[in-house]
């Protein structure tokens, strides 16, 4: 019940990592929002990167289906900042990317500002290179995923915070007896071996972010809404994650810890001051951890997207060749496209296993005592 309790000190911050990404998101160019995949013809011919590319990355809307030439889709809120003016309207004024309004449009056209919203020539659907970029803050299909994750995890725990206080001294019952298990084990296998005597005051932080993480690589992988965003799969929302860590840890730190960065023990004078190699390569480290952390995540969740629409792919590529060929590809194709969809639930759980582990080996470092070491040396 404590550790339970505990989690809900940091759901404030969470809660502020949510409205940040919409800056995030804003300046990294892999998470830009895409709307341009429905918005194609039918008379188009399949491409099945452009496809899976549009599929992985954010959108300014949330797409259901598409019955015929009709997209139904949930357009999302576009805020804008530009000229020190704010701009508030629904996505749906785009009209799926084909249409610009008051001046901004979503980009179509290949380079590095595609998907975004960029501003348009009074009158035309011309960019205007010389206009600079609005600042984007618009709730995207990804943020929409965030607060679908953060109302779940609030849903769930409070009621089985609830749960440990009703049933305190009896055996668990119902959502509690399910994640019971894997709160002893964050605890057990995690904390508690990563970290040390240390290991309670972090615990609420790794609760938090394991079941986070986990939560949202499973909504993720439910294909109706509102599940299907790539939560995970955007670089700004591990960014975010890791950055939750790298404060943790830079904050938790004790004496030791810094003193081993900037003065460590048993190298050289000369390798720390004059010329100071080792602090460099310490600080080097500390900085690399959070951008491991960050890349690990992004990496593996959206390789697993990739594969499916990859297996899904070849049936269309292969119905280019002769539509017998399709249907036949479309038997391997659709069992592997679902073998590899099982192969993702386990990976929901390795990849906010290994994130929270990380994370706690970290913060082990940072709290471990070095009285001993320092005396040897």
């Amino acid at each position: 019940m404590v550790l339970i309790a505990g989690m809900r000190k940091f759901y404030l911050l969470f809660f502020l990592g949510v409205f940040s990404l919409p800056l995030f998101s804003f300046a990294v160019s892999t998470g830009s929002a895409d709307t341009t995949a429905h918005g194609e013809t039918a008379e188009e011919e399949f491409n099945a990167g452009v496809m899976i590319i549009d599929h992985i990355v954010d959108s300014y809307e949330w797409h259901i289906a598409t019955l015929g030439h009709t997209h139904v889709s949930i357009p999302l809120p576009v805020i804008l900042i530009d000229g020190g003016k704010l701009h508030l309207f629904s996505s749906s004024k785009f009209h799926h990317g084909h249409d610009a309004y008051k001046g901004f449009k979503i980009e179509t056209a290949k380079g590095g500002n595609k998907g975004k919203i960029v501003k348009v020539v009074p009158g035309t659907m011309t960019t205007d290179s010389q206009a600079g970029m609005p600042v984007d803050l618009s709730i995207t299909k990804n943020v929409v995923g965030v607060f679908v994750s953060f109302i779940v995890l609030l849903l769930v725990f409070f009621s089985v915070a609830r749960s440990y206080k009703r049933t305190a001294g009896h055996a668990p019952k119902g959502l509690q007896s399910l994640l019971e298990p894997l709160i002893l084990f964050v605890r057990d296998e995690i904390a508690k071996p990563s970290i040390g005597k240390h290991y309670e005051r972090f615990m609420p932080f790794l609760l938090t972010i394991f079941f986070f993480i986990f939560f949202t690589n499973l909504i993720g992988l439910i294909p109706l809404f509102p599940g299907g965003a790539n939560v995970t799969g955007n670089i700004a929302v591990t960014m975010v994650l890791a950055l939750f860590t790298f404060f943790m840890t830079s904050f938790s730190a004790n004496k030791s810890y810094w003193l081993h960065i900037f003065n460590t023990p048993g190298v050289p004078w000369w390798l720390k001051f004059p010329i100071p190699l080792f602090p460099i390569i310490e600080i080097t480290g500390a900085v690399v951890k959070p951008f491991v952390l960050m890349i690990r995540l992004f990496a593996n969740i959206t390789a697993g997207h990739i594969i499916v629409l990859g297996f899904i792919s070849l049936i269309f590529v292969f119905a280019k060749i002769s539509p017998a060929l399709g249907y036949g590809v479309s038997v391997v194709s659709v069992f592997f496209a679902i073998f590899i969809s099982l192969l993702e639930l386990l990976v929901a759980f390795i990849q906010a296993y290994v994130f929270t582990l990380l994370s706690a080996l970290y913060f082990g470092m940072a709290t471990e005592e070095h009285a001993h070491a320092d005396g040897h040396h």
